[in-house]
């Protein structure tokens, strides 16, 4: 359930509503938006008491029953949307960026120039794994520790915002030190625990949808994480796993549609991943602008012929700059501001 506060609800009045919700047998969680104050009763309604009567209290405007299993995360919980920062930039809010780089970090040169490009084409965060699951036990895992240091080498030199991925509660500490953005993968998508541990840092995280997760499931995914008291989640669209076999996986966009419409939180595409082909990567991009989202999550490698993982799939450099330049043109039809490197602040 949801108690929606009056306008100019103070502190105090917040605060004895909370208690009261609290002595209802819920977990109250305060969501202050631009217009309004909410709480949302989190537990389970069917064995906890009644909040209708919190009605009576002068600073309470209705109580609303969610009927939704995702309830933080839910538009009737906060109808506008949520904006998050990370690296000086916004992600939400009427904003469209490009996170871009390798699939895999695999050495200095390699991710020192690739960074340079991607600042110089237009991105704003870049995108590269140090930690790499594979299908394959025999297949390259990674840099580790080192593609950390070079992912943070990378920041330095040009002031991109770094997001990279965490495979297990053990490599947490570790990746978060470099990273501006958690990534949790779609082998991670519902690894609660994983989940948990990650939203306890207060750090964004970007998670990706699972392989064969339905929409619900993947929403109610990002529910772990706003459970924990940290509202920065990016839910990211990455293609889901189909009888289809022209493409690697079915990028679902119009779950990103639906995601906007039920979810006040950010939701950008991955479509490298999406389809597994770069020559399908711009169309594919193109649309998910036109459905809805707030950003891209590309893959760009200089010379994909000798990338070490997901070659196929990667675009090049000079391929990226002519997809930001359509962006750009694009974007103010759906009602979206592109924001390139040299801006200042937003995502």
């Amino acid at each position: 359930m949801i108690v929606v506060l009056k306008r100019g609800a103070t502190a105090e009045d917040i605060a004895v509503v909370s208690e009261e919700v609290r002595q209802a047998g819920y977990e109250p969680r305060v969501i202050q938006g631009v217009e309004l104050t909410v709480i949302a009763a989190v537990g389970d309604e069917r064995s906890q008491g009644s909040l209708e009567s919190l009605t009576a209290q002068d600073a309470v405007q209705q109580v609303i029953r969610v009927q939704k299993r995702y309830k933080l995360a839910s538009r009737s919980t906060k109808p506008e949307d949520t904006v998050i920062s990370a690296a000086g930039y916004q992600i939400g809010g009427g904003s469209f960026g490009v996170m871009a780089g390798p699939c895999s970090v695999e050495s200095r040169e390699q991710i020192l120039t690739l960074a340079d490009q991607m600042s110089a084409a237009g991105a704003i965060f870049l995108r590269g794994g140090a930690f790499k699951p594979r299908t394959s036990p025999y297949e390259f895992q990674g840099l580790g520790q080192e593609g950390l240091d070079l992912l943070r080498e990378a920041r330095e030199r040009t002031g991109l915002g770094i997001i990279t991925e965490v495979l297990s509660q053990r490599d947490i500490e570790l990746v978060g030190d470099c990273t501006d953005i958690f990534q949790i993968g779609t082998r991670n998508a519902q690894n609660y625990a994983l989940l948990t541990e990650v939203a306890a840092t207060g750090k964004p995280v970007l998670l990706k949808r699972g392989w064969a997760s339905k929409v619900e499931e993947w929403i109610l995914a990002a529910e772990y994480i706003l459970v924990q008291g940290n509202p920065n989640v990016i839910l990211c669209e990455r293609g889901i796993r189909t009888f289809e076999t022209a493409v690697r996986n079915t990028l679902d966009l119009g779950a990103v549609a639906l995601a906007k419409r039920e979810t006040h939180l950010p939701v950008v595409v991955d479509p490298s991943q999406g389809c597994g082909r770069r020559d399908l990567v711009e169309p594919l991009s193109l649309a998910a602008l036109a459905a809805g989202a707030d950003g891209l999550l590309i893959e760009v490698h200089a010379h994909p012929e000798q990338a070490w993982s997901d070659g196929p799939q990667q675009i090049t450099p000079e391929q990226l700059n002519h997809l930001i330049g359509r962006l750009d043109r694009l974007c103010p039809m759906f009602d979206k501001q592109l924001v390139r490197r040299e801006e200042p602040a937003i995502l």
